[in-house]
């Protein structure tokens, strides 16, 4: 039996979720008043840039909301990587905003290089609303290049509404940045503190109406979202027995719920990777409805870690292959 006062903290982090969708707010303003203004915006006008594991979260994924990012990993020793390299860079510019490049010395960044399962290189990959998405491996040849980012930008366009902003080519340079206003207070601040605390003290039934609460308001809220997550995972487990879901899962790999309930006492424990790929092979094992059920608990289990965690984006890679 789980303990009812189970926590999430361990797991992931409210704030940073919060942080990430005022960042996203931010950006869906200062495009509107660039339309209204009729100027493009000053910020992440660099059209191609360099990123370390550092720079990871600000320069990929919280630019990801704003305009697709292609990833182009590459090393010096790599000749293809020189002929490829290029291309892309004149196609960034060409493009002209509507996606920017992001490059990544595999050498020096050997953990981005792992989580998203590089193969080899030169390797091309997009990442649009915090979701990696593989394009292609290889010095492909232009028209083929040039076909995958017309995919691209307009399933970003489709799928997230990300259309980028118009940006002059050959814009190198990042403008300084405006002086941002203080940030205002949310209306639903309180309510979504007082919905954190009861996740915290165990009243899960509370939480979860909570943040319902605050959905049927505001339903693309990112913290609602993820803290309604968190506390229907805890509201799952509370009345399983650890030792005899992971017998079964252990006795019978093919069974998709079996390996469904081990994935959520993984998560819950703080076993992140483990639980991602208990219900990747769940997928890759199973077909029908028992796939569909463990594709969609991998998705739920994605939105309980938050989509800027970098094992989200290697769990959504690990997906992407299985599935396709």
């Amino acid at each position: 039996m789980q303990p009812r006062n189970m926590s999430m903290s361990g797991v992931v982090d409210l704030a940073a979720v919060k942080a990430a969708g005022e960042a996203k707010q931010k950006a869906e303003q200062a495009r509107a008043e660039a339309v209204r203004t009729g100027r493009a915006p000053t910020s992440g006008a660099r059209l191609v840039f360099d990123v370390d594991e550092a720079g990871f979260q600000q320069e990929i994924l919280q630019r990801s909301t704003e305009v697709p990012v292609v990833i182009d990993f590459w090393a010096e020793w790599c000749e293809p990587c020189k002929q490829l390299g290029p291309l892309l860079e004149r196609l960034a510019n060409e493009y002209a905003g509507k996606f920017v490049l992001a490059k990544i010395d595999v050498d020096a960044n050997q953990m981005l290089f792992q989580q998203f399962g590089v193969q080899g290189i030169p390797a091309v990959f997009a990442v649009v609303a915090g979701q990696p998405i593989p394009l292609f491996q290889g010095a492909a040849p232009e028209a083929q290049i040039r076909q995958v980012l017309d995919q691209l930008v307009q399933a970003a366009e489709q799928q997230f509404g990300i259309v980028g902003a118009p940006v002059e080519p050959g814009a190198a340079e990042e403008q300084p940045a405006a002086e941002e206003a203080p940030a205002p207070v949310g209306p639903y601040d309180a309510l979504l503190e007082a919905a954190g605390q009861a996740l915290d003290s165990g009243d899960l039934g509370g939480a979860v109406q909570a943040y319902k609460n605050v959905l049927a308001d505001d339903p693309a809220n990112p913290e609602a979202k993820l803290g309604l997550a968190q506390a229907e995972l805890l509201q799952r487990v509370q009345d399983l027995d650890p030792q005899a879901v992971r017998k079964e899962a252990a006795e019978n790999p093919a069974d998709a719920q079996a390996q469904i309930r081990a994935a959520d006492l993984d998560l819950v424990g703080g076993h992140v990777e483990d639980a991602f790929g208990r219900l990747v092979d769940a997928v890759k094992r199973t077909a029908g409805d028992d796939r569909e059920a463990a594709r969609v608990r991998l998705l739920e289990l994605f939105d309980v870690v938050g989509a800027d965690d970098p094992r989200v984006i290697a769990g959504r890679t690990a997906l992407a292959r299985v599935l396709f």
